[in-house]
C-alpha cells in the first residue's frame, strides 16, 4: 500500500515532535532478588554488596524495598560502582545515586523505591557493587532482605562507608540487604526473562559468589548468542517457596504481580515452582496444608492466566528429581503428585512452552533421583554442575524476538 504525503509527512511530523519532547527511556530488569523476609535492624552502618547483571546500558537505576519494615525507613547516601574484588571497587567507578534529586530518601512501610536514572556504561555479565548507608534516628525496626542470598554482603558498623574504595567490613552476611533490582536503559531493544521459583532457582547448593544459579547461566548462554544477547534475566527465585500457601516468603499467587509481572520490560516468565508444596505435604498435619497435585495444577492456570493478561508468555518447567531427599518430604505420595504435576506440565498446552528439567538432571537408571554429578548432596538441589545442565537443557529459540 501507497500512503500519501500527507500522511507520510503528518507521521515524519509526529516522530519528530516526540524526539523533540525526549522519549522515555525503555528500562529493563538486568538482576532481582527479590524480598523474602525481615532481617536485622540497621541503624548507623553501612552496608556493601554485589550483583552481577545480565544485559548492559548506558543508564542504570536500583531499587530499595521497605516491604517487611516496621516503619519508614531512611536511607542515604547510596553508591553503584563496579564491583574489583573481594570488597573492593573500582577506583574512578563510584557514582553516587540519587532518589528525587536527593542523596537521602525515606521509603514508607511496605513500599519500595527506585533511584534516579545514573549515566553510566554497565557491561553484560558485570559485576556491580552497591552501597548505602543507614543513618542513625530511624525507627528500631528490621530491614528487608532476601534471606538466602547465595552470595555474601558486608556491613560495616562505624558509620559512612559507602564511598571507600577498600570496604572496611566489620561483620558479613549471608542474606542480601534492601536492594531488589537493577534497571538498564540505552538505545538497543531490550527484554527481560523472569525466572520465578523456589529454592533451586534462588541457587541453593551452588558454589557462594560464584554466579551459579541456572538463571545466571541462563544469562551467559544468552549474551553468548549475538541474536538474543540483548535479553535480561530477573530471578525471582525464593527458597522455600510455594504456590499456594506461605513458607518462606509470600507464596506465588500473592507476589506474582510483584515479583514477575511487574518487573521492567519483562516478557517472558519460566515458571519452576511446585516441589515445596508437594514436599511440604509431606510434613503437614492439618489437612488443610496437604496439597494435591489437581491444586498444584490449578495454582499453576491463575499464574498462566495472569500472565497472558499482561500478553506476557509463560514456560513452565518440569519438577525436578528429588528422590533421597528423606521421608517425610519425599514420599510415594509426593512423588506421585510430582510426577502428575510433570505429565500435565509436558502434555497439556497450557503453557506457552516447555523446560524439561525432570529430564536434564535425573538418573536414567534411578529417574527418582538426580545424577550424582548434578546433586549438591541433599538430594534435592543441584550444584553448580546440575545449574549448568539445567541451564542448557532451555531451547534459546524460545527467546526468538
Amino acid at each position: 500500500m501507497r500512503l500519501s504525503k500527507p500522511i507520510i509527512a503528518f507521521a515524519l511530523s509526529s516522530f519528530i515532535a516526540a524526539a523533540a519532547a525526549g522519549a522515555s527511556p525503555h528500562w529493563v530488569d538486568t538482576w532481582s532478588g527479590v524480598p523474602d523476609s525481615p532481617g536485622p535492624l540497621l541503624k548507623a552502618q553501612s552496608v556493601r554488596e554485589f550483583a552481577r547483571v545480565s544485559v548492559g546500558g548506558d543508564s542504570v537505576r536500583i531499587r530499595l524495598s521497605n516491604l517487611f519494615g516496621s516503619a519508614p525507613l531512611t536511607v542515604g547516601p547510596v553508591h553503584l560502582a563496579v564491583h574489583a574484588s573481594g570488597t573492593s571497587i573500582v577506583p574512578g567507578s563510584d557514582h553516587t545515586l540519587l532518589f528525587d534529586g536527593k542523596p537521602t530518601i525515606t521509603i514508607a512501610k511496605g513500599d519500595s523505591v527506585w533511584s534516579d536514572p545514573l549515566p553510566m556504561t554497565v557491561q553484560p555479565l558485570q559485576e556491580l557493587a552497591v552501597s548505602f548507608y543507614v543513618p542513625p534516628g530511624n525507627v528500631d525496626g528490621p530491614a528487608t532482605v532476601h534471606r538466602n542470598a547465595i552470595a555474601t554482603s558486608y556491613i560495616n558498623e562505624t558509620g559512612d562507608a559507602t564511598a571507600a574504595v577498600q570496604f572496611p567490613a566489620d561483620e558479613n552476611s549471608g542474606s542480601r540487604f534492601l536492594l531488589t533490582d537493577i534497571a538498564v536503559s540505552g538505545p538497543a531493544a531490550r527484554q527481560t526473562v523472569v525466572t520465578f521459583g523456589d529454592s533451586i532457582t534462588e541457587g541453593v547448593g551452588s558454589k557462594q559468589d560464584a554466579n551459579q544459579r541456572w538463571p545466571d547461566q541462563l544469562a551467559a548462554r544468552l549474551h553468548a548468542d549475538p541474536k538474543l544477547a540483548a535479553i535480561g534475566v530477573a530471578n525471582a527465585g525464593i527458597g522455600g517457596n510455594r504456590i499456594l500457601h506461605d513458607d518462606f516468603g509470600p507464596n506465588a499467587l500473592s507476589r506474582f504481580d510483584r515479583d514477575a509481572l511487574d518487573k521492567p520490560g519483562v516478557h517472558w516468565i519460566l515458571l519452576l515452582e511446585g516441589i515445596n508444596d508437594i514436599g511440604g505435604s509431606g510434613w503437614a498435619i492439618a489437612a488443610k496444608d496437604k496439597i494435591s497435585a489437581q491444586q498444584i495444577i490449578d495454582g499453576m492456570k491463575t499464574l498462566i492466566a495472569r500472565a497472558h493478561t499482561r500478553h506476557i508468555k509463560i514456560y513452565g518447567a518440569t519438577l525436578t528429581p528429588y528422590g533421597g531427599n528423606g521421608w517425610p518430604y519425599h514420599s510415594v505420595a509426593g512423588e506421585q503428585a510430582r510426577e502428575a504435576v510433570n505429565s500435565w506440565i509436558r502434555s497439556s498446552g497450557a503453557f506457552d512452552g516447555v523446560i524439561d528439567f525432570d529430564r536434564a538432571i535425573r538418573d536414567p537408571a534411578h529417574p527418582l533421583q538426580m545424577q550424582a554429578a548434578y546433586d549438591s548432596g541433599d538430594h534435592l538441589h543441584p550444584n553448580g554442575a546440575g545449574y549448568q545442565a539445567m541451564a542448557n537443557a532451555i531451547d534459546l529459540k524460545l527467546f526468538t524476538p
